[in-house]
């Protein structure tokens, strides 16, 4: 058989729980305020009624040493039992319900005591200071016992002092008054206890909704895992107090919003400005996956409210997944271009092919010089008004989609830009989407034209882009640069309303402006307007041959 295992030990310890903690803690906390006030109350009040006591004896004393009769009885009559002194005592004594009153001459013996084998002898303590006419009160021992006293000179009819009057009321009585309050006392302390006992377990109970039965290990627990998840997690997070002021940022937030950590206490929009992120922070723009830009970042942000009025916002970086996105629709827009241009060109192949079997040599030659000059005159345009080799690539291939698509794109005789801009990248995305926006305006309408207009002014780039399309809305001229907005249906690998906001964020970057206005003849002008886009020295310029190859390349 195996052995019995042994008896488990009972362990008594705090429990785990966050409501039992706190109500055991509080509970506690509630009895010794309630023994500590019992105590603090309790050692005044004794003092108090020994005061009382030591009072009360010197005035029974005094109205005692104010009897003439007694004086006069004390200096003509022996001390005895039966005497005058004694009578005229113990009716005081009777009356007051002291204890004892003693009566004595100069020598200290006495004329008058409870116990009358007293009488005759001397006192027990010492009357020096009454005799010298000062009043005492004590608490001392005699020989009837502990007792508060009070004594007195007792005086003649001339003033002088010729005895003294002791008076002692019981001190058991003193303790038995002192004891007689205690009840009254601990029912006060008990109702006190009780209020405290139930005012704890109220407060352990929201505290137990509120934590959710948890243990305080549990709580720290979860605490660090936030912490480790919060800082973690690649997505930016921003929770916010039911005043609408920031609490908490994690790393991602900081890095995507561009914030520090200052940001926390203060409002969106006293921490980012003005704008649509501000907004959607705040709830005052609802909806899901809202789309807005911060700096060079297009982010798509979702607002949950909180139990407590709060908020949490959850950021994502779309810049990237924006940019490929952008890069299929230019790559969609090519391929199409170039399906198209197979099926012009091999029409065109079978028209020389055609020219050539009926012999007409001169027509021939003359088909395919007006085919290559097309392309040639359109890349010499271009290259001609603008020495930037990418936007005159970007123009020239946007030139050959917008033909496939039935559109003219139209390069300005005003247009002048020289090849020194300092960012040219960001013009090129400029270009690029209010070009991309005028051709999808102008699409499937008659006569659609696209004109851009590239030129400068000292280190001033000035841009235009007029398109024959439907036109915007007066009303909407500031709308459409609003993220999330568009008029179109968005593709399915990407939203819309991007690219306008965007412009105008490169353009305010550069301490520039991006506006539209109803164009002449209809249509609507957009007009970006960059300070400083140039810079002050012309650099090397890049050979004509490499311009040249580059736009030929595109225009392929």
């Amino acid at each position: 058989m195996s052995p019995t295992p042994p008896a488990r030990r009972l362990r008594l310890g705090m429990p785990k729980r966050v409501f039992s903690q706190v109500l055991l803690m509080q509970v506690a906390i509630a009895a010794g305020v309630a023994v500590l006030a019992t105590g603090l109350f309790l050692a005044p009040l004794s003092k108090q009624l020994d005061n009382e006591a030591m009072n009360r004896a010197l005035a029974i004393a005094q109205t005692t040493a104010e009897q003439p009769q007694i004086a006069e009885d004390l200096q003509h009559t022996a001390p005895t039992a039966g005497g005058p002194v004694q009578k005229e005592a113990e009716r005081i004594r009777v009356a007051t319900h002291a204890e004892y009153i003693v009566v004595m001459d100069r020598r200290g013996v006495r004329w008058s005591h409870t116990n009358v084998k007293q009488i005759g002898q001397v006192v027990s303590t010492s009357p020096k200071e009454a005799l010298a006419g000062k009043q005492v009160r004590e608490i001392d021992s005699g020989t009837l016992g502990r007792s508060a006293r009070g004594k007195v000179p007792l005086r003649d009819t001339r003033g002088e002092i010729i005895g003294a009057v002791s008076v002692g009321i019981k001190y058991d009585s003193v303790r038995s008054e002192l004891i007689s309050a205690i009840p009254g006392l601990l029912a006060y302390a008990g109702g006190a206890l009780a209020v405290g006992a139930l005012a704890a377990w109220l407060i352990s109970r929201r505290v137990q909704r509120q934590t959710r039965d948890l243990a305080f290990s549990d709580i720290s627990a979860l605490l660090a895992e936030r912490e480790a998840m919060l800082h973690g997690i690649r997505e930016g997070v921003v929770a916010l107090d039911r005043t609408g002021r920031i609490r908490l940022l994690n790393d991602e937030a900081h890095r995507l919003l561009g914030i520090d950590r200052e940001a926390v206490g203060r409002s969106p929009d006293e921490a980012l400005g003005e704008g649509r992120t501000a907004d959607i922070l705040t709830g005052r723009v609802t909806g899901t996956d809202l789309l807005t830009v911060r700096g060079q970042r297009v982010l798509v942000a979702n607002r949950m409210p909180t139990d407590d009025g709060g908020a949490v916002a959850t950021l994502r970086d779309r810049t990237e997944l924006e940019q490929l996105g952008r890069e299929l629709d230019s790559t969609r827009g090519l391929i199409d271009a170039l399906r198209a241009q197979d099926h012009e060109h091999a029409n065109r192949m079978h028209t020389l092919l055609g020219l050539l079997e009926l012999e007409m040599y001169d027509d021939a030659v003359e088909f395919v010089g007006e085919v290559v000059g097309d392309h040639r005159a359109t890349a010499e345009q271009v290259t001609e008004k603008i020495q930037d080799p990418l936007l005159a690539a970007l123009l020239v291939g946007k030139a050959t989609v917008a033909a496939e698509r039935g559109v003219a794109l139209w390069v300005s005789d005003r247009t002048r830009l020289p090849d020194r801009l300092i960012d040219p990248r960001g013009l090129v995305t400029i270009v690029g989407n209010l070009v991309d926006n005028a051709l999808d305006a102008v699409a499937a309408t008659p006569h659609a034209r696209v004109e851009v207009e590239l030129r400068t002014e000292g280190r001033t780039a000035v841009l235009r882009v007029r398109d024959t399309g439907p036109g915007i809305p007066a009303e909407q001229h500031e709308l459409i640069f609003t993220e999330g907005w568009s008029t179109k249906e968005p593709p399915a690998h990407r939203k819309r309303g991007i690219g306008l906001p965007m412009v105008r964020r490169l353009a305010e970057r550069h301490g520039g402006s991006a506006t539209v206005r109803e164009a002449e003849g209809g249509g609507a002008e957009f007009t970006v307007v960059l300070p400083e886009a140039l810079a002050e020295h012309t650099p090397e310029s890049a050979p004509s041959g490499f311009v040249e190859t580059a736009v030929k390349e595109e225009s392929r």
